[in-house]
């Protein structure tokens, strides 16, 4: 069962990091499905499944919601301040280094070396404000509404299924496997940030 479990987080740390090529596609959609489509980049993807499989691994029982909640709120609200035009240099190295981080919050998960609560929450709600700020400031002028509504939307989805995975580790997997597969998924997350920096910077 582990040895399986261990080849199963091998190859979703291959395909994660084979799929880090195509991590930012065009912004130039202005319609609901450009903006579901959207939220699927490399960097946002990787990064929200983080949100809500940290949040169920991480947070006390019945606060969960909290991470997802916070990253949602702070998305619309930086997109905002993006669409004014303004943007912080190096964004791109920034979202990266956001999905390097989520990465190691699930090694620490793993170990069950928990960040203070506070602490792990404004990680998520910088991670959400950075990646919000980003959206807006690439947001189309035309058609912003669908756009906007298909990616907090498929955010939202994906924050759930962050959730789910996280969900099914606790039921149904013992400890030491539990500990096994979330040291995977954090490994793939951080083999996926690395190469979404290392393209970055090699840019």
């Amino acid at each position: 069962m582990q040895a399986k479990i261990i080849r199963t987080a091998v190859l979703l740390g291959g395909l994660l990091a084979a799929g880090a090529a195509a991590a930012h596609p065009g912004h130039g959609g202005h319609t609901l499905t450009d903006g579901l489509a959207h939220a699927f980049a490399l960097d946002h993807l990787l990064a929200v499944l983080a949100v809500g499989l940290w949040a169920v691994l991480a947070l006390p029982v019945g606060r969960a919601w909290q991470g997802p909640t916070l990253f949602l709120l702070a998305l619309p609200l930086a997109a905002l301040l993006g669409l004014t035009g303004f943007m912080l240099p190096f964004m791109q190295w920034a979202l990266a280094l956001s999905v390097l981080l989520f990465g190691v919050l699930l090694l620490l998960a793993a170990t069950r070396q928990r960040l203070p609560l506070g602490v792990g929450l404004t990680l998520v709600l910088l991670a959400g404000l950075l990646h919000g700020l980003s959206h807006g400031f690439a947001a189309p002028g035309a058609g912003l509404a669908a756009y906007a509504l298909g990616i907090v939307a498929a955010t939202a989805a994906l924050h759930g299924a962050g959730m789910l995975l996280g969900l099914g580790v606790q039921r149904w997997l013992s400890e030491r496997s539990r500990q096994i597969a979330v040291t995977g998924l954090g490994g793939a997350m951080l083999a996926g940030g690395g190469l979404l920096l290392a393209g970055h910077l090699a840019a």
